[in-house]
């Protein structure tokens, strides 16, 4: 049985930082919930949920599973060792901070995959690309985000976020789950992963940030037997008059950053 203060210390000495820890004889979960979603990627449900539980002991006193499923425990210490190689090793099934966002969890989900056509906005773009470098091509879409980054304009992504960030949203920090693997229901940066289909090559992504609407981002490439074209395609269904000042007062930067970015992901840039 370990306390919080001796699992974030054994933490510390596995990962090799040396901290120190002092105990406060009053709690703030609240101030303690907003340190912890501006200094991670959690969202502040789960950072609100985390720090208010720490007030509770989480002590398993009934062990009669083990009698129905025999199996190895592993010490605190084995299990981060464990934890960290397979995030290095990129066999991370999930993480805790693929939980969706609040405005998404309202949504159903299946009604985004097909993303809707009336009452939006939308930005198109296409180039040709080679009919060899497809597969290239679509693991460059397929790999955006994370560590990859946006392929153009990376500094105003993070500058995105981090307004987000301020106003209550994900924020930029989540990252993705894997630079290898995508999968639909992932958190990606400041959207969702709603839809992956490497079959027909296609991605399609619902913004999770703080916006007056809804957002879409795909990415697929149309083939036929003479040309092979990659499309990018932002849509944006506004809320009320904020959201279409928003659409238009985000347009100039929407031509210079989508518009090189559909360059680079084609590798024409």
């Amino acid at each position: 049985m370990l306390t919080y203060k001796e699992m974030l210390l054994e933490f510390s000495a596995v990962r090799g930082y040396k901290r120190y820890i002092f105990s406060l004889p009053v709690l703030f979960p609240n101030l303690s919930a907003y340190w912890l979603y501006f200094t991670t990627s959690a969202n502040f449900t789960i950072a609100r949920q985390l720090v208010q539980s720490m007030k509770n002991d989480m002590i398993c006193k009934e062990n009669t599973i083990h009698e129905i499923i025999p199996q190895e425990l592993i010490p605190y210490k084995e299990a981060i060792k464990l934890a960290f190689l397979k995030i290095e090793q990129n066999m991370v099934v999930s993480s805790w901070t693929d939980a969706a966002s609040s405005s998404l969890s309202r949504l159903d989900v299946n009604q985004h995959v097909e993303v809707p056509v009336n009452g939006c906005y939308k930005d198109r773009r296409w180039i040709e690309i080679d009919k060899d470098k497809v597969e290239e091509v679509a693991a460059r879409f397929f790999g955006i985000g994370g560590n990859q980054g946006w392929y153009y304009a990376d500094k105003l992504w993070r500058i995105r976020g981090w307004m987000d960030k301020l106003v209550g949203g994900v924020g930029m920090s989540r990252g993705r789950r894997s630079d290898v693997d995508i999968q639909p229901g992932d958190a990606l940066d400041l959207w969702r992963v709603l839809l992956v289909d490497h079959k027909n090559y296609r991605l399609l992504l619902f913004a999770e940030m703080k916006l007056p609407g809804e957002a879409w981002l795909e990415f697929s490439i149309v083939r036929n037997e003479y040309r092979c074209i990659l499309k990018q395609t932002a849509t944006f269904r506004p809320r009320g008059i904020a959201g279409r000042n928003y659409w238009y007062l985000m347009l100039p930067f929407h031509y210079f950053i989508f518009r090189n970015m559909l360059k680079r992901i084609a590798g024409k840039n």
